[in-house]
């Protein structure tokens, strides 16, 4: 059984930055997959960034690459979204997930059996 809890979130103009964490509970979090999904209003949730739970592999829409970066650090049982250069389009709710062996398909949300209660992130133009 894994529990994340988000935070970070908030508003921002465009061009700015924000770090997002995940905070999980649960002595095998090294051992889980974890990602990030946001959601805007009206939409459905869409994979953002992952990260593998071994080696660091990591994984990102091509909306956020080159502006986006996932890390972990296990000591801490925290993944982070680092958010640069953020457009208006990036304002949604974000989560956290996690999936305990490695996801034959990152991106889809069904992959994934544990998530956070999710942080706004709102983005000005």
């Amino acid at each position: 059984q894994v529990q994340l809890v988000e935070s970070g979130g908030g508003l921002v103009q465009a061009g700015g930055s924000l770090r997002l964490s995940c905070a999980a509970s649960g002595r095998t979090f090294s051992t889980y997959a974890m990602a990030w999904f946001h959601q805007a209003p009206g939409k459905e949730r869409e994979f953002v960034a992952a990260i593998s739970w071994s080696i660091g592999s990591t994984y990102y829409a091509d909306s956020v690459k080159g502006r986006f970066t996932i890390s972990r650090d296990n000591a801490k049982n925290t993944v982070y979204l680092q958010m640069n250069s953020l457009k208006p389009e990036d304002t949604a709710v974000y989560y956290c997930a996690a999936a305990p062996s490695g996801p034959s398909a990152w991106y889809e949300a069904y992959e994934y059996d544990y998530w956070g209660q999710g942080t706004q992130v709102t983005v000005s133009s």
